[in-house]
């Protein structure tokens, strides 16, 4: 899966960096590859699904696809 991510420099040095297509992912890095490092951290956590929800609904199936 390839998602785009915004860079926006910082005036006090880094980098913000957040994803549009998923409200609320949002990360940080003193430079631009540790920023880019720590949104995909932030994606794949944001879209692993919470085991402990899952547990509470035992009727939901739960399956893996690609986009």
């Amino acid at each position: 899966m390839k998602l785009k991510v915004v860079l926006e420099p910082q005036e006090e040095g880094g980098y913000a960096v957040y994803v549009p297509s998923l409200p609320g992912c949002i990360s940080q890095g003193e430079t631009y590859e540790e920023a880019l490092e720590n949104i995909k951290e932030a994606m794949e956590l944001y879209l692993e699904p919470d085991e402990d929800e899952l547990l509470q609904y035992p009727q939901l199936k739960v399956v893996e696809v690609m986009v």
